[in-house]
Order: C-alpha cells, then structure tokens, then sequence
C-alpha cells in the first residue's frame, strides 16, 4: 500500500506535496496503510486507509464494479469510519474512490430475488448504518468526487459533511430506471437540496452536473479535475487547525439542532454555548485572541471550570 501512494505521489507530486510536504513523506513509512480484503481475493482490497498528519483518507478501491456499495463494502466503509475513531489523532475524514467512478450505488446483484428478503434487509440496514455514522462520527467527512456518484454513491455524497466535487463529477438517483425507487437515496438527498429538485432527481433518474448539484446544495464546491485533491487537502488540513472536542461539540449540536424548531433550536444552542465556554481548549483560545498569538490546542475534553 505504501508502495501504491507513493507511485501516486510521484505521478502527481503537487496534491501531497503541496499541503503536506516534507511531513508526508517523513511520515510514509510509519503511516499505518490499512486495507480491506474482499473475500475473494487478498490482491484487491475493498478500501484502504491511511492516517497522516490528523487526516484519515479513506479510499473506495473497487473500480472494476464502479466501487458499487456492496455488502462487503459497506462493511470496510464502516470498519475504516469507526477504527480508532476517538483518538485525538484522528481529526478529520477524507473518502474518495479509485477509478473514474466515485460510487454506482449498491450492487444490482446482490438485490436480486435470489437472495432473499433477509438478505436484502441486511444490505439496506448496512447502507444506513454508514449513512448515519457519516454523520454522527465527532470529526468532519469530506467527500472528494472525482465522477459519477449514483443512487447509494450519491447518497453516500449527500451524507458527507462537506463534499468537493471535480467538474467532470455527476450525480444521479437512477433507481426508478431499474424499476428500484431510490427511496433511501432520497433521504440523503432530500435534505441536502431543495424538495423539487430532490424530486426531479427521483422520479427522472436524470444525472445533474457538478455546477447544478453546487447551485442546489448537494455539494460545497466545484474545482478543476486536476485541482480536486489538492482544494480537499488544504479544507481537511485547515480543520486540523482547529481544536477536535470544539468541532465535535459544533457538529453534534448542528445535526440536532435542524431537527428542532427554531425556538428549541436557539434554546439548545445557548446551552451548547455555555457548555463550550467550559472546555479548556476554548478558554485557550480566547486567551490566545487577546494575547494576538496562536492557541495551542490540548485536543481534550478536560473543562476549565
């Protein structure tokens, strides 16, 4: 694996080097290059993880299937979001793909009639569950979309916290084609973007471009192909900056705070404000503003008082 990144760091020196530099390579050869095998062979793994410099990269590694979201996929996404997922070395979560697809959504063959309704139960709760981890991991996901992202792939997008997308990048929920409604997509989906174009998207299965799916909210930003790993890279390095239990704190409040109306919402934000002020790093960086000089960050949930 260590081998693999570092051919890709020499085809394409500016994404790594220019964020991370002399950092990343010192630290290759230590970074844990994490792989999971699909059952049928040791050669190609599901995914692959590494974590260098506060930053997990999680990189969907199935390209002959269009990185299709598999059972045995879902599970590795799962196993790679959860592994050490409270340790303070990990402050944020990139997830991209290999290929020029980012994901085709679930794998048709494991929906069909043969394998059975207990089967396809199973397929659909491990599809959520990642879903919801997504979200409800403490730190930031960023998705970096290098191309097509359909139905469970475009859903997978619309979970992420912040999703980067090339401009050669489209998305899709083309269930209803297949005679499948992405019913699930649609969740993801719909609250990310504006209810009729959540619709459209259903009932048509058309794809958007990456300028559209920008417009309606599905993504947070449109760069060059050849810019794409760099512009997540510097988003992902900049959370690093920041102190990991603030934007824990910030990120599980802003989830429950959106499903709340707004006078609860604002009731619950002035708790979560106080209860902010009493973590040490805070205090930390209140008293660094003052003193015009950087916080150092303990990355600890220890309260000041």
């Amino acid at each position: 694996m260590a081998q693999s990144m570092l051919r890709r760091i020499i085809l394409h020196p500016t994404k790594e080097v220019a964020y991370c530099g002399a950092a990343f390579y010192k630290n290759l050869k230590t970074s844990r290059f994490i792989s999971n095998v699909r059952p049928e062979t040791a050669a190609e793994p599901l995914t692959l993880r590494s974590d260098v410099n506060g930053i997990r990269t999680i990189v969907l590694n199935n390209p002959k299937k269009r990185n299709a979201l598999s059972l045995s996929m879902l599970e590795a996404i799962k196993t790679d979001l959860t592994h050490g997922i409270d340790s303070s070395d990990v402050h944020v979560i990139v997830l991209s793909a290999n290929g020029p697809v980012f994901s085709s959504g679930h794998d048709l063959k494991e929906l069909k009639s043969e394998a059975g309704m207990e089967y396809h139960a199973k397929v659909f709760d491990a599809c959520a569950e990642v879903m919801k981890l997504v979200q409800d991991i403490p730190v930031p996901v960023i998705a970096e979309v290098q191309g097509l992202a359909t139905a469970a792939g475009c859903q997978l997008v619309a979970s992420c916290d912040i999703a980067v997308a090339s401009e050669k990048a489209t998305f899709a929920t083309p269930g209803v084609n297949n005679g499948l409604f992405c019913s699930t997509p649609g969740v993801a989906v719909a609250r990310a973007v504006p209810r009729k174009i959540a619709l459209q998207m259903l009932f048509t299965g058309e794809p958007i471009s990456a300028q559209d799916a920008f417009l309606h909210g599905l993504i947070s930003k449109v760069v060059p192909n050849d810019h794409l790993h760099a512009e997540v890279m510097k988003i992902a390095q900049r959370i690093c900056e920041t102190s990991r239990p603030v934007i824990a704190l910030g990120k599980r409040f802003f989830y429950r705070q959106i499903l709340l109306n707004r006078d609860k919402a604002y009731e619950e934000a002035g708790q979560t404000m106080v209860g902010n002020l009493r973590l040490r790093d805070t205090q930390e960086g209140i008293k660094a503003f003052f003193e015009k000089r950087a916080p150092v960050w303990r990355h600890g949930d220890e309260k000041d008082h």
